[in-house]
């Protein structure tokens, strides 16, 4: 039996013409970005058209949501916090959705509107999403964890931020 090096391993040609492979390597966070995105947007919109949910009490609304995860929560303070206005803190997380799945889809600020996501989500599963059992079952950690790559990569293709970056690097901006 012999031990060697693998030879059958992939690492992308520095020049990025090394065909479908590369192609594929480039765009691979596009549909993380399309996903997260139209989620995020989504998500914004939904809470603001929702009469119900933009109220202090009543079905529905998120000062009853609050008030029911309160004592199931990881960080109750942060839930008492928002309960101070949950108007408000309603308005700022759907604004937030909003501004960070924009932000997401156009690529611009990515980096931000990742990190800005990956927070909101953080806050939901701290709070809403905290006292799910098995832990899995909660949809905002696999929200958290799916920002990560775009904190780390950013837009590099297809996007507001390659734009502006392609216009410095040839001196036209």
């Amino acid at each position: 039996m012999t031990h060697g090096m693998r030879a059958d391993s992939y690492t992308p040609r520095p020049d990025g013409d090394g065909g479908l492979r590369d192609t594929a390597a480039r765009y691979a966070l596009l549909p993380l970005r399309i996903f997260l995105g139209v989620t995020f947007v989504y998500a914004g919109l939904d809470k603001l058209t929702d009469s119900a949910f933009l109220k202090d009490s009543g079905a529905g609304s998120i000062g009853d949501m609050m008030r029911a995860v309160r004592d199931s929560s990881a960080i109750p303070a942060l839930v008492d916090m928002a309960l101070e206005s949950p108007v408000g803190f309603g308005y700022a997380i759907a604004f937030g959705e909003l501004a960070v799945g924009i932000g997401t889809l156009l690529g611009l600020l990515t980096r931000i509107a990742a990190l800005g996501g990956a927070l909101i989500s953080l806050s939901l599963w701290l709070t809403v999403s905290w006292a799910a059992e098995p832990y899995y079952y909660g949809n905002d950690l696999p929200y958290l964890m799916a920002w990560t790559p775009l904190i780390l990569a950013g837009a590099p293709l297809l996007s507001v931020d390659a734009a502006l970056r392609a216009r410095r690097r040839h001196g036209t901006f």
